[in-house]
């Protein structure tokens, strides 16, 4: 059995036959089930995504097109047998194809697979991935909402498996193969200057250098005529590089798109290294705009720039002059998403030295000066780095602890002062500051949205593509939260997209999370499996050992916690809890029936960080509080938690879940109402 949805809706048999899948209603609920990638979809909602407004029937007409569509895809099955393509799952139901029976999710392997490939052979494999499309994405269903989002980004795919393609062409030396159907692809999209920039290389590479040159013309008239801009620098420099006719451009191919060949780079450091004084401030200032690109490259970059800014913020300060320091400081805004910080000495030394760069500022510095300085003190406080001593009991009355307070208010101090100014970067750093201060309390989860929203927004307009994907990011872990997985869907859809496009591989190790997570809300205990499996190997050399200590553990235990179950006695032996061990550890004592050593652990145990995680670790804490009886543990959780209890307890990290708030509130009431003898 095989699906399309790259074009109208449908469906083969073994034999290559197509069914008949019966009017247009009946197409759209497949459709419909296609698009939810193996994702329950409950009746209410495909009455809510079939009709404006729904008949009086509508429910019953639903289960009527699904019984159709079970006769048309399972013909050979017998009477009351139970469907194991088209089942019903709790409140709805889930289409399971096989992984490659959708012509869609072929495509999106294929691409993906011709990203590791040589040019050469990557060129068919894409031809053979495009060759997919019938028509646009679900073209059957042109006005429906739910299809809107899935079609957007299915024909952004495709737009970029073309461009991806001709590249793969041209470098491989055969760019004459390119031109047709760049040329078709630029009349049908001229918005998109990667496509003239691959047709005009192509034309040129294809000793065609007057069609080339008139292609950047007609890329200048249709782009200021269209769309009222100006070429961006990547068609202004191919422009000036063939009028000079430049030997690169006929030298052994090398990338069409924004290419930046290694001379090039050796040429322009040596220039640096002779023109720039090796003792320059200029040079350290250089340095510090050059470690904060190597933190994106991967994990490898993000350990050696990790390494290197101590030293660049401490050969700062030695020269005295506090704006440099501050400028040091502040060109380090890398997007960070995650709440814990891998180097906690390295991250206080870094709030040290702003704070003294602060106090040491003349009062004619610039604002965003200060801002930097006060969303890098934010941002490095993130969680508890900053924390003076051993952090307070869970089982304590909750206090006011100076360093969350002092970092709380450099965020918002940030953000007061770039509201006052004009600079994008600057604004998408305050918010990434005031991101990480959200956490000072639980159940903040529509304010991070807001956030993600407003950074995805600003950073979109700006062309700040890391700051991009992070606001998608964010917006992913909160819909999470707030269990609109929907909406995060479309979010980790898009931060892969640009993670793809711009060369930032570590945000697909969230991503990759978030789906293992949407797996697990399946109730789909083999898929949860293998997605958390294929999470867990993203972790390896991921240079992020504050974000991956810990989770492997924590989500085997997590569909345990969510059953309301405790752990077998020696079922998690050996577990690496890595720094959620001490609240994983009253409720392995409880599965273990060692009460009174439970009790001791919760009286003993910190109260969860201010991040990511504190939700779920109070709600582990709210579980074995309420288990053991243990009053005053539970009181405390159950107060903390309130403010969250409509959302998912952990899904704010977008990686794993414990099940609603809510439950853990009620949980931990009682006991705090009635505690047990």
């Amino acid at each position: 059995m095989e699906f399309g949805v790259l074009g109208p809706v449908a469906a083969w048999d073994g034999s290559g036959g197509e069914l008949r899948l019966g009017g247009p209603r009946h197409r759209e609920v497949l459709a419909r089930l296609l698009a939810a990638r193996r994702r329950t979809v409950p009746v209410s909602q495909l009455v809510a995504d079939l009709w404006d407004e729904p008949p009086a029937n509508a429910v019953g007409a639903v289960r009527t097109f699904v019984a159709a569509l079970r006769k048309a895809l399972e013909p050979d099955r017998t009477a009351r047998t139970p469907s194991r393509l088209l089942v019903t799952d709790g409140p709805g139901y889930v289409l399971r194809p096989a992984p490659h029976a959708v012509d869609a999710w072929r495509f999106e392997e294929e691409t993906t697979r011709a990203s590791d490939l040589p040019p050469a052979e990557a060129a068919p494999v894409l031809a053979t991935a495009l060759g997919l499309w019938r028509g646009p994405a679900y073209a059957d269903f042109p006005d429906a909402v739910w299809a809107r989002g899935e079609r957007a980004r299915l024909s952004q795919l495709r737009l970029h498996a073309v461009e991806r393609r001709a590249d793969s062409l041209i470098r491989s030396g055969a760019a004459r193969e390119a031109v047709p159907d760049l040329d078709a692809h630029v009349t049908d999209h001229p918005w998109r200057e990667d496509g003239w920039q691959l047709l005009a290389t192509a034309l040129y590479r294809a000793g065609r250098q007057g069609d080339a040159l008139a292609v950047l013309r007609r890329a200048r008239q249709v782009l200021a005529g269209q769309l009222g801009i100006d070429p961006g620098p990547g068609l202004v420099r191919l422009e000036q590089d063939m009028l000079r006719q430049e030997r690169r451009l006929d030298d052994a191919p090398g990338n069409a798109v924004g290419d930046v060949a290694a001379g090039v780079w050796s040429r322009a450091a040596a220039a640096y290294d002779s023109a720039v004084p090796a003792g320059s401030r200029a040079r350290l200032e250089a340095t510090a705009g050059l470690l904060r690109e190597l933190a994106v490259t991967g994990a490898s970059g993000l350990g050696a720039a990790r390494q290197h800014r101590a030293a660049a913020v401490e050969a700062a300060e030695r020269t005295g002059d506090a704006e440099l320091t501050a400028r040091v400081i502040g060109a380090y805004d890398v997007p960070a998403v995650w709440t814990r910080v891998d180097d906690v000495d390295a991250a206080r030394a870094v709030v040290l030295a702003a704070r003294r760069a602060m106090a040491r500022l003349p009062g004619d510095a610039p604002a965003g000066v200060r801002a930097r300085l006060l969303a890098g003190i934010a941002v490095e406080s993130r969680g508890d780095a900053l924390a003076e001593g051993p952090l307070p009991l869970a089982s304590a009355e909750p206090v006011a602890e100076p360093w969350r307070v002092a970092a709380e208010r450099a965020a918002t101090e940030a953000q007061e002062i770039v509201r006052k100014l004009s600079d994008a970067r600057l604004r998408a750093f305050t918010l990434n500051g005031l991101f990480m201060q959200t956490f000072a309390r639980c159940g903040n989860a529509a304010a991070r949205d807001a956030i993600g929203a407003e950074l995805a927004d600003v950073s979109r307009e700006y062309g700040l593509e890391g700051t991009e994907i992070l606001g998608r990011l964010v917006r992913m872990q909160a819909l999470s939260a707030l269990g609109d997985l929907a909406g995060a869907d479309a979010q980790a859809d898009a931060a892969d997209e640009l993670a793809e496009r711009h060369e930032r591989p570590l945000a697909q190790v969230f991503t990759t999370w978030y789906r293992a997570l949407g797996a697990a809300l399946s109730q789909d205990a083999g898929a949860e499996r293998a997605a958390y499996e294929e999470a867990v190997r993203r972790l390896d050399g991921c240079g992020m050992p504050g974000f991956a200590e810990g989770l492997p553990a924590l989500a085997r235990l997590a569909p345990v916690v969510r059953a309301g179950a405790l752990p077998e006695p020696g079922e998690f032996a050996g577990a690496d809890w890595g720094p959620y061990a001490p609240w994983v550890r009253p409720l392995l004592l409880l599965g273990e029936e060692r009460v009174e050593e439970a009790v001791a652990a919760l009286l003993s145990v910190p109260r969860p960080p201010h991040d990511l995680m504190q939700e779920a670790l109070w709600c582990l804490l709210a579980r074995a509080a309420s288990l053991a009886g243990e009053r005053r543990v539970a009181s405390r959780a159950a107060s903390e938690l309130a403010s969250a209890a409509a959302e998912m307890a952990g899904a704010s990290s977008g990686l794993l879940t414990f099940g609603p708030v809510a439950v853990f509130v009620a949980e931990a009431e009682a006991v705090a109402a009635n505690p047990v003898e």
